[in-house]
């Protein structure tokens, strides 16, 4: 009985949101700075990864960190910090969500945020622009995981109301599938642009068709999604709700 009472509170336990939301907020930052590194060209204003003129990277002295030195050895404290608080995201997870299939995400977002750091310093070494578009694309798929973690661990979400299978279910989920597509789609042109100068109109056809998908996605949503208990229409947390919520609509 101890036991059982014992797992109750530890899969009531507010902790996984917390940190997961703390997560999702220091990635932000963590992309603005990484789009001034780009801005700025200070790339490559420090030669050598994971070490920072030599120094151990957490090591470096602060009077030093002038120009571009600033922007990029910025980038990688935040990036740990990312990295840090996703370890303890992922243990977390795997120590008090009793969702398997969440504590699982929590692990693939540990193995993301390696893998992204593990890009950024190639991106370094090997001085290859392809690996600087990927590691660029790669980050914004990652902000958009700790986001759902976010949600996936909020109460709102693990008290949603069951919701009968619409005649048209299927046919939102494709459309919220293809729209989450189109907007990759539009990130990946950026990319190539900002690091290139390549791809300006593919960026622009895919500003096009996100926006027109968009529309096309709120109307539907918010025609079958009326009876929500936060409307769609007029909150933009359940609008997050009911955009994370199409992949499942058929299990609803």
């Amino acid at each position: 009985m101890a036991e059982t009472v014992h797992r109750a509170a530890e899969q009531d336990s507010p902790w996984p949101h917390r940190l997961a939301l703390l997560t999702t907020v220091a990635t932000f930052p963590l992309l603005f700075v990484g789009g001034l590194v780009t801005s700025t060209g200070s790339g490559l204003a420090v030669p050598d990864w994971p070490t920072t003129f030599g120094y151990n990277m957490f090591l470096y002295p602060w009077s030093r960190m002038v120009g571009g030195i600033l922007y990029e050895h910025s980038h990688r404290l935040i990036g740990s910090a990312v990295g840090l608080l996703t370890i303890a995201l992922a243990l977390i997870l795997w120590r008090k969500e009793s969702r398997p299939w969440l504590r699982w995400l929590g692990v693939v977002a540990l193995g993301a945020v390696i893998a992204q750091g593990v890009l950024g310093g190639l991106r370094i070494v090997l001085l290859q622009q392809t690996l600087a578009i990927i590691h660029a694309c790669f980050a914004q798929a990652f902000f958009a995981l700790t986001a759902s973690l976010t949600l996936f661990t909020s109460a709102e979400w693990k008290e949603r109301p069951v919701k009968k299978l619409t005649a048209d279910a299927g046919r939102v989920q494709r459309l919220g599938l293809l729209t989450v597509g189109f907007i990759y789609l539009q990130l990946v042109c950026g990319a190539v642009l900002r690091h290139t100068g390549e791809w300006l109109d593919m960026h622009l056809l895919g500003a096009a068709l996100v926006a027109i998908h968009v529309l096309l996605l709120a109307a539907r949503v918010c025609r079958n999604q009326a009876d929500l208990p936060v409307p769609c229409c007029n909150s933009g947390w359940g609008w997050a709700h009911t955009l994370a919520s199409l992949p499942f609509l058929a299990r609803s």
